[in-house]
């Protein structure tokens, strides 16, 4: 009797480390979401009295599919405290502070295959959309520039597969590692089934921090066959795709010249507001390309402007009249949007025949843009209705 005994507890303990095995392997033992008010909790998101710190309500939204973590024994370094602890203080200000919904959920997600905006990335409202038009206009160099082809059209970047688009990507975040790592080196951060630490002090967990993996590359060719094997773990569903993508941008430049670019402020990378987080650096040297494409933060919200002509910075001939296209990543945007330009036209005369007392009168911000290059030229948005 008592031998029977003994196996049924043992059996029951067997099923409790099972479950807990799964609940830690899926990361529901911590949230970085709201608390909700009951039992545990204060009601305010303030941990009751004798709750351990960094052990909050599981917040499904957290929770990483299994096919997009990699297995602890994959190679690379494992993140420490330390190195957490350190992101967190770059980008958020303290390590008491998390990403928001917005930013847990965002990864890097294309218009449909084969269609009018194939080449371009889909990009939520907040602070994220800097980030993803930061790398499309990586992806748009790719396409367009980036390959032995003659084919420098829009028609050419309409017609890419969901292949091709994730071979852009992978071509895109490789460029943009390589040149944070000074052009010697790149680090790329992906999520593995383990947690690497305990979190102590402030630190608050969020399930995926806690979980990072560290590859090393120091040849470009590698990191991009990597990245490009690896794609769906920063384009999927669930992946947290945009922020491994941020802490590999930091552990690529490294933190210590980080905090040295910084020139030792205590100002964040990234800005908390009413709840939402946006990017407040974006890189000046998009300001003078070597190919036509330029990033743009219009009004708060960032864009693309791109020419598919490689000849227009470097003839003064395709400068008199050309094509600008515009594509800002918003799901308002179905067709992509061509803009004329005209740098030799009267555009005085012009608005002299508008009527000037109408209240509100002013021009769209994309145009305002397009004329610190060009100044004095004219916009035809060729039937597209402006937008601000």
């Amino acid at each position: 009797m008592a031998q029977t005994q003994l196996e049924e507890i043992a059996s029951r303990i067997s099923d409790l480390n099972k479950w807990r095995d799964i609940f830690s392997f899926h990361g529901l033992e911590i949230s970085n979401g709201a608390h909700q008010p009951g039992r545990g909790n204060t009601g305010d998101g303030t941990p009751a009295a004798g709750e351990p710190r960094g052990l909050q309500p599981p917040d499904p939204s957290c929770a990483i599919p299994v096919p997009l973590l990699v297995p602890v024994d994959a190679g690379g370094q494992p993140i420490s405290l330390d190195m957490a602890m350190g992101l967190r203080k770059l980008l958020l200000g303290k390590v008491s502070h998390v990403f928001s919904c917005e930013w847990t959920k965002a990864h890097f997600r294309f218009r449909q295959p084969c269609s009018d905006l194939a080449y371009g990335l889909e990009a939520d409202k907040g602070g994220t959309r800097a980030i993803l038009m930061a790398v499309q206009a990586h992806i748009i160099r790719h396409l367009l520039f980036g390959r032995n082809t003659a084919e420098t059209h829009l028609e050419r970047l309409q017609g890419v597969g969901r292949g091709e688009q994730g071979e852009a990507l992978a071509a895109a975040l490789t460029e943009l590692l390589w040149a944070a790592g000074g052009g010697g080196r790149a680090t790329v951060c992906l999520v593995t089934t383990a947690t690497h630490f305990v979190p102590c002090g402030d630190y608050r967990a969020d399930s995926f921090t806690e979980r990072i993996q560290l590859f090393e590359f120091w040849e470009k060719a590698a990191a991009q066959e990597f990245i490009s094997d690896h794609i769906n773990c920063f384009r999927g569903k669930g992946s947290h795709g945009v922020i491994l993508f941020v802490y590999s941008l930091l552990f690529s430049r490294t933190l210590e010249r980080v905090q040295e670019d910084l020139k030792g402020t205590a100002t964040p990378l990234l800005k908390l507001s009413l709840g939402s987080i946006s990017c407040t650096q974006v890189c000046p040297g998009l300001r003078t390309p070597q190919v036509p494409i330029w990033l743009c933060s219009l009004c708060g919200r960032h864009g693309v402007l791109f020419s598919t002509n490689s000849l227009l910075l470097s003839c003064w001939r395709a400068e008199r009249v050309f094509h600008l296209h515009f594509y800002n990543g918003q799901q308002e945007q179905i067709k992509p949007t061509q803009l004329t330009i005209d740098t030799h036209s009267h555009h005085w005369e012009e608005d002299q025949r508008e009527d000037t007392s109408s209240p509100g009168k002013r021009r769209p911000p994309v145009e305002m843009a397009i004329r610190t290059k060009w100044a004095g030229a004219t916009v035809s948005w060729n039937g597209t209705e402006p937008f601000f």
